[in-house]
């Protein structure tokens, strides 16, 4: 049986019908999304989100310059504590080389006699480890001198070296001296370790070869 309908009037009811049935999906479709809450859902999760990682970069750039602070703050304090601690120890230091002054000095005694020019005072001598000795004293020169005094020292140590008499005069303790008014001297000497050192003598001999101090200091 054929139809009545001409074929241009049955396209166009079949293009409105497949029109309507596709507006009809399409609604279903976004309806659909719209009851379900997907979209909005979605939208609001996501600028949530992005408030969020905005929050914590924020945070983490706060405690980053936070972090960077007390880091070099913690350097400064540092290095302070450092240079405080090397200025103690150079007082420190200071300190006790004023102190060995002081005591070597008050153990200085007046001169007596008053006939010679050349005074020694203060000699003394300390075993510094085995095998060393370590000795100081102080040369003074008479007011009444005419000039500086030339001469030499030298150190003797004397004792017992394996239950032997024993004597010592090392090549080092020789030295030459010059007083113009006075003198420190300070050295260390060398001797067997074994040695029982029992004295420890300090004599000063001009340029000639004449005696014109001597000092034994017994131990």
């Amino acid at each position: 049986m054929r139809s009545h309908f001409p074929w241009p009037l049955r396209w166009a009811v079949y293009a409105l019908a497949l029109g309507f049935s596709a507006s009809i999906a399409l609604w279903a479709f976004e309806f659909g999304k719209t009851l379900a809450g997907l979209d909005r859902d979605a939208k609001e999760e996501l600028v949530n989100l992005r408030a969020e990682v905005a929050t914590l970069r924020n945070d983490r750039d706060k405690a980053q310059s936070v972090a960077n602070t007390a880091e070099s703050l913690l350097k400064t304090e540092r290095a302070t504590e450092e240079r405080l601690a090397a200025q103690l120890r150079q007082v420190e230091s200071d300190r006790l080389a004023l102190q060995a002054d002081l005591g070597f000095f008050e153990r200085l005694l007046p001169a007596t006699g008053g006939g010679e020019a050349l005074a020694v005072r203060g000699f003394q001598a300390d075993p510094a480890s085995p095998g060393h000795w370590r000795y100081q004293v102080l040369v003074m020169l008479a007011a009444r001198a005419a000039g500086p005094f030339n001469g030499r020292y030298d150190i003797t140590l004397s004792g017992t070296l394996d239950g032997k008499p024993w004597s010592h005069s090392p090549p080092e303790a020789a030295q030459a001296l010059v007083v113009k008014q006075y003198a420190r001297v300070e050295g260390v000497v060398d001797c067997p370790p074994q040695a029982v050192v029992k004295t420890v003598q300090l004599r000063i001999t001009d340029a000639s070869g004449g005696v014109r101090a001597m000092q034994t200091l017994r131990l």
